[in-house]
């Protein structure tokens, strides 16, 4: 069964938005110019999919501004893998045969992304590893993974027990078997949950980061869940979407307290309606400046700054927040990612008010 089509229209609608927005850009899928000189360095941009709303209506488009305002005659390189890791590595010799001096590489699979660094050092291309950390690469920019997981389970669990609830069952659904930040996330949250009184009656590695594969999944467990059925911890907002879908299409009432990762709009909305408990913000603008600034020291032969080390590859490492109801006004209103008219559009003007957005 699919995600409800209305609101992945509503989705759709508000990522073209927000990406329009923010830069505008080429809709072509292999280059974009991010200056007019013809002199500057060529920085590859790679990333990996599109169903995680982000990637297009965020990072691409911050990547973007942040580069030309580093360095306004470098070439941008774009291409977006669409969960193909084969489909990934193609682009990543295109860019190299196009004479790109960086990758910056978000990997759908970390492990054959290894193949990536290994053609690109041969001829002498440094690799920056965005997002998703990949082994020999010069360069790491991302979010304390485990972190994040400990953050989305210990408010999962501080809300069930300020609930007055101290044990009942739990569905954990998490994140894609060949990104290794979802194997971080997943560490993470069992080092809450593991403790914490409840139990994890089901779990399911979601294929993809597939809200629809997600959606199946918890669709397919609920007759033997839903009586004992406390909360879902879900790695994102994605698989968050398809979790609640198949609670409500299953008669779960009142739904369950459910985490999410990536300040979706449509999983801020969800927060806003009560739907969704909590999600993940992970401050794309300094991700992608970082990103942006080693891109070019290193195309130039420069060093990266960095703020720390991990697997012995220069890194800098931003911290997580969670958002809740409470705070939607202090987190991603606050730092502009999103418009209160953007959240509150007409199905969520009450539920806004009642929140205290305007």
């Amino acid at each position: 069964m699919s995600v409800s089509p209305t609101r992945l229209v509503g989705l759709g609608i508000a990522v073209s938005a927000l990406a329009l927005s923010l830069v505008a850009c080429g809709s072509g899928d292999n280059s974009n110019s991010a200056g007019s000189g013809s002199g500057g360095k060529k920085i590859a941009l790679l990333l990996p999919e599109s169903k995680t709303a982000r990637y297009e209506a965020l990072d691409r488009p911050l990547f973007t501004a942040a580069l030309k305002a580093a360095c306004a005659d470098c070439e941008l390189l774009y291409s977006n893998a669409d969960q193909l890791a084969d489909k990934q590595q193609q682009q990543a010799e295109a860019a190299l045969t196009q004479g790109a001096n960086v990758l910056v590489l978000d990997p759908v699979d970390g492990k054959a992304a290894a193949a990536v660094v290994a053609s690109a050092k041969a001829q002498n291309v440094p690799v920056i590893a965005y997002d998703r950390f990949i082994e020999g690469a010069n360069y790491y920019v991302s979010f304390e993974n485990e972190a994040v997981g400990k953050l989305q389970a210990q408010t999962l669990v501080d809300t069930l027990k300020a609930a007055g609830k101290t044990s009942g069952n739990l569905a954990m659904i998490n994140g894609a078997p060949t990104d290794p930040n979802a194997a971080d996330f997943k560490k993470g949250a069992h080092s809450v949950i593991d403790s914490s009184g409840f139990k994890v009656a089901a779990e399911f590695d979601t294929p993809d980061w597939s809200p629809n594969k997600a959606q199946d999944w918890m669709e397919g467990q609920l007759s033997a869940i839903k009586n004992g059925l406390v909360g879902v911890y879900a790695a994102n907002d994605g698989t968050a979407g398809g979790a609640i879908a198949a609670l409500k299409g299953g008669g779960v009432k009142p739904l369950p307290p459910i985490t999410g990762q990536d300040s979706e709009l449509a999983a801020i909305q969800r927060i806003v309606a009560g739907d969704q408990t909590m999600t993940i913000y992970k401050a794309v603008k300094p991700q992608a400046e970082a990103a942006a600034k080693a891109a070019v020291a290193l195309a130039g032969g420069g060093k990266a700054d960095s703020t720390s080390d991990v697997k012995g590859v220069p890194s800098t490492i931003l911290d997580p927040i969670a958002v809740t109801k409470a705070n939607i006004n202090d987190t991603v209103v606050k730092d502009g990612i999103y418009k209160v008219s953007d959240i509150c559009t007409a199905s969520f003007a009450a539920a806004c008010a009642a929140a205290g957005l305007k």
